[in-house]
């Protein structure tokens, strides 16, 4: 084995490693995010998430997404074994490549998770969290990174702004609508009560903890050990701390005070929207791309919450539904030449003109509509078969008693 190929394997394993480790990051934000008498329940979800997912992928959903293209919409080989394909992206073996886009999986599979927390049966959830692993998230995969018709056309999503926060994102939106609010959220009036989380010292640290990791999931994807993953870690960062900047002065002046747990969620949706165009992004388009985020992030919580009356606990929708969006986006409008690329594809604002722009706004309207139609039926079967909701008694007492027996804090008094 060559130093290069030995160096490419080490990187890209410690990249999802790191990726892995965002299970943890979304664990405890989700649970400081929400209520004590849900504790349990949120940290179980996000382990068995990462545990079916990782099964599924292997076994299928890895082939639809890597195997032999079929018309430019799925794989259709590398079924049960994987490595049967014997993919050698950049030098890698195969099994480090397909340990890197497991991790990939459970992150767009754990993203529901907080837009349908306090209210989900946990039953329920195994099902759609198994769907989402099988078959929705590999196959709009397979239209950007397999050699599908959106790969074929130019689509560019470096990272997964589209491909793992977009698709998570959409179906979080689904099943918020198809779920309804808790209970409480929303009077006969329409006016919104505000249901805080119980720890947001845990959820800040669960920020801090996918920040940190973010550099593997961005860095990382270049699935090489090169010299321009200093780039991608430097918009990575920028992005972040524009959109953190952006929230605090934003809600400050809204708000009359600077509010902390929005502020998290503006970083959060700098880095999901940066994710896309990491690589092919300046450091100053990386720090517009962060601005415009924080803007999206606090207002389009705010409609999804106050207007529409869709009730989403951590504000996931508004993170990586909208802001993988934008970061789809960006790229045709940002794109220039970086020490990761040569300049081959412009945006619209280097001279590109509306080519690539084009092609990124038709990229990401077909994984809206192929995530948005497949979540949205699979939900309403869950609803009409087993149930996609606890009872309201449950509900009221809590996740952790009703649905798992136990509590996460027992010598605490409840609220």
């Amino acid at each position: 084995m060559q130093t290069t190929q030995l160096l490419n394997i080490i990187w890209v394993f410690l990249g999802a490693v790191l990726v892995m480790l965002m299970q943890a990051g979304f664990a405890i934000l989700e649970c400081g995010f929400t209520r004590q008498k849900n504790a349990n329940n949120v940290l179980m979800k996000n382990v068995m998430d990462f545990a079916i997912g990782s099964l599924v992928f292997l076994v299928v959903g890895f082939g639809l997404m890597f195997g032999k293209d079929i018309g430019g919409l799925i794989g259709g080989s590398g079924f049960v074994d994987p490595t049967s394909l014997g993919l050698h992206a950049k030098d890698l073996s195969p099994e480090v490549f397909i340990f890197f886009q497991t991790v990939f999986c459970a992150t767009a599979a754990t993203i529901v998770s907080g837009a349908m927390a306090e209210r989900t049966k946990f039953s329920s959830y195994l099902i759609y969290t198994l769907v989402i692993s099988l078959v929705i998230y590999p196959v709009s995969g397979h239209w950007i990174w397999g050699d599908g018709f959106l790969a074929k056309m130019g689509f560019i999503d470096y990272a997964g702004s589209a491909a793992v926060h977009s698709v998570g994102g959409f179906a979080a939106l689904m099943g918020a609508i198809v779920l309804g609010p808790r209970i409480g959220k929303y009077n006969s009036d329409g006016t919104v009560n505000a249901i805080p989380g119980h720890n947001i010292p845990l959820g800040t640290l669960g920020v801090f903890i996918l920040w940190f990791c973010w550099f593997g999931f961005n860095p990382g994807s270049s699935l090489e050990a090169a010299t321009y993953v200093g780039h991608v870690a430097m918009t990575t960062n920028l992005a972040a701390c524009a959109a953190a900047v952006t929230t605090l002065f934003l809600t400050w002046k809204r708000y009359g005070k600077p509010d902390i747990s929005m502020t998290l969620n503006g970083i959060l949706a700098g880095l999901v929207a940066i994710t896309a165009g990491c690589h092919i992004i300046s450091f100053y388009g990386a720090i517009v791309v962060g601005i415009v985020s924080g803007f999206l992030v606090i207002f389009g919580i705010e409609i999804i919450d106050q207007k529409f009356h869709i009730d989403d606990p951590v504000g996931a929708v508004g993170v990586h539904c909208l802001n993988g969006v934008w970061g789809t986006i960006a790229v045709g409008l940002f794109a220039c030449k970086t020490p990761a690329v040569d300049g081959s594809v412009l945006g619209l604002f280097y001279g590109g003109g509306f080519h690539q722009l084009g092609i990124q706004l038709f990229g990401i309207i077909c994984v809206a509509l192929w995530v948005c139609t497949t979540s949205f039926i699979m939900f309403k079967t869950i609803q009409h078969t087993v149930g996609l909701r606890v009872k309201p008694r449950e509900e009221v007492a809590g996740l952790d008693l009703g649905e798992h027996g136990s509590e996460a804090y027992p010598d605490f008094l409840k609220k």
